[in-house]
């Protein structure tokens, strides 16, 4: 097709566009981008944003390309044709709860949701104002419903938004749902406003703060009854709306109000404290940290903007440490194997998280299992085996399910979790560090890193595919000195993991995954290096191991720029 079609193709689709778009800021965008022409109208109208196993993100804006109201109707509208179809001749009304962030957009684009649903024949439980998506995953399963819509986009950056799904197992979408619901929506007309319900329509539910309230005593049952309490926490929800849940659930445990960072609590879509709203990115705990240090706290706690991960920092001598998510997962696992009982109990990690938690398991002789990437995997095992009981989950970037109360990361349980670990080594006389320095011990000195490379413009994800097929094609003999035994190419047959596109490149004494991020057009390198005899220095172990990692992460960084050098 040649430039002048589609330019005239997405001219067409974006005059469509403008017909029906009930939002003034958007339509202002279209009328501009019409006058405009060019790439920039090409690039919002000439295809529309993926449908996939997390639903929908993406930058706000006027277009198909965009995360705007038209794009959430045509969404909310393939969810209730598909709930519909699934329901088939019984009686039942579907239902779905639907719960919002504080994002731009996010309590509009939950208010067209209801509103399409109920429109629909589909009956809705609209949560009341902006809550962390812990809450919506919970009060699926609590309430019995068909279908969860979280309006969100969790920790991406402030222009994003987004539309996570969930099914009626409590669990985010899968396929082949997620095509389906895709295929709706590729072939339904353009919503207007006729194809909304009422506000007041019966069918949907606007509900008070009972449900938050029943999520908070729920969540109060990670800790154990008679653990310690005595904790000094720094608290900071990164400008997002985890503060009121997360205090209301530690009030309920027995612990103290944590300390909340001022500058960062309250909720503000414009995060202005921090570059990105995301708690693994450095230097977005450092008002946390300064405020720990002048008040001599225990621990920093820190939520993402949806409060679904959990960040950690800890004194370590006279400094303070952010742990990884790695690390905050295998001292959560042994917390949480070491408070129970049962062979069957099931821990899960992803094939990109350190291999840690497999010795764990095996330490405590419990059921391990390795997934792809994302808790709509994590949970899998747990819900495909009515004989395991899951009782732990994480994946390296700061998720974390302590049991399955909610199947999906939790920040606000997890911290609880976190919390009571603490104050158990606080009472000991010992340290969080001193607990992970007994894993090392006993597991060995995991040290794990991860290295992106951005691939912006049109050809961004066509070079990607490129640079994995030379990586499957001429795998390299050695990385960072280190040499490959074994690769391992997750997208092809036999492997036990679902087809995915992702190389693992087993090291001597180490490990290395390369897959494209299923949402951003990067690269990601996970780099894992142990140690398995780190001795009784384990400062300068650690210090070793970190030197490896650096030298292997920047080897993987050519790797993923296409260079072998």
């Amino acid at each position: 097709m040649s430039t002048v079609t589609r330019t005239d193709s997405s001219a067409q689709t974006a005059h469509s566009w403008l017909e029906v778009d009930p939002d003034d800021d958007t339509r202002a965008e279209i009328e501009k981008l019409l006058a405009d022409g060019g790439e920039d109208l090409e690039q919002r109208f000439g295809d529309r944003l993926m449908f996939g196993t997390a639903g929908l993100r993406g930058a706000l804006g006027a277009g198909p390309m965009r995360m705007n109201r038209v794009m959430v109707r045509m969404t909310a509208a393939a969810i209730a044709g598909h709930l519909t179809a699934d329901n088939g001749s019984t009686s039942a009304t579907p239902l779905v709860v639907v719960g919002f962030d504080a994002r731009h957009m996010s309590d509009v684009f939950a208010e067209d949701t209801v509103r399409v649903l109920a429109a629909r024949g589909v009956a809705s439980i609209l949560l009341p104002g902006p809550l962390p998506t812990p809450v919506l995953a919970f009060t699926l399963r609590d309430r019995g419903a068909d279908a969860g819509i979280m309006v969100t986009a969790s920790h991406n950056p402030r222009a994003d938004n987004g539309y996570k799904v969930y099914w009626t197992d409590g669990a985010q979408i899968i396929s082949p749902i997620d095509s389906e619901i895709s295929a709706l929506i590729e072939g339904a007309p353009l919503p207007t406003d006729d194809d909304l319900a009422a506000p007041d329509d019966p069918l949907i539910t606007r509900a008070g703060q009972a449900e938050v309230t029943r999520y908070m005593e729920t969540a109060t049952s990670v800790v154990g009854v008679d653990s310690p309490r005595g904790l000094s926490v720094v608290y900071t929800p990164l400008h997002g709306v985890g503060r009121d849940t997360l205090l209301g659930a530690f009030q309920m445990a027995g612990f103290d109000e944590p300390t909340v960072v001022p500058e960062q609590g309250d909720p503000d879509p414009d995060f202005p404290t921090v570059e990105y709203p995301n708690p693994e990115v450095p230097g977005a705990l450092n008002l946390a940290i300064t405020l720990a240090t002048e008040r001599s706290t225990d621990i920093v706690l820190a939520n993402d903007p949806d409060a679904d991960r959990l960040a950690v920092a800890v004194p370590d001598g006279a400094a303070w440490r952010t742990l990884t998510g790695d690390e905050v997962g295998a001292l959560l696992a042994d917390h949480v194997l070491a408070g129970g009982s049962g062979d069957n109990r099931l821990v899960v990690t992803t094939v990109v998280s350190s291999r840690m938690l497999e010795s764990i398991a095996a330490h405590h002789g419990v059921r391990y299992a390795e997934t792809l990437t994302g808790f709509k995997w994590i949970v899998r095992p747990g819900l495909l085996d009515p004989s395991a009981d899951f009782v732990f989950g994480y994946e390296e970037a700061a998720g974390f399910a302590v049991g399955d109360l909610v199947r999906d990361k939790d920040g606000i349980t997890a911290a609880l979790a976190f919390a009571e670990l603490a104050a158990s080594e606080k009472r000991a006389g010992r340290t969080v560090v001193d607990r992970l320095h007994d894993l090392w011990r006993r597991h060995g000195l995991h040290r794990t890193g991860l290295r992106t490379i951005r691939f912006e413009g049109p050809d961004g994800v066509s070079r990607m595919a490129r640079l994995m097929d030379d990586l499957r094609s001429g795998p390299p003999e050695a990385i960072a000195d280190m040499d490959v035994v074994s690769v391992t190419d997750l997208s092809l047959p036999g492997s036990p993991l679902p087809p995915t596109d992702a190389l693992v490149f087993n090291l001597e004494g180490g490990r290395l995954v390369v897959r494209p991020s299923g949402t951003e057009p990067m690269l990601k390198a996970y780099a894992e290096v142990l140690d398995t005899d780190p001795g009784e220095n384990l400062a300068a172990a650690e210090k070793s191991m970190d030197h490896t990692l650096a030298g292997l992460m920047d080897a993987a960084g050519l790797l993923l720029a296409g260079s072998r050098q």
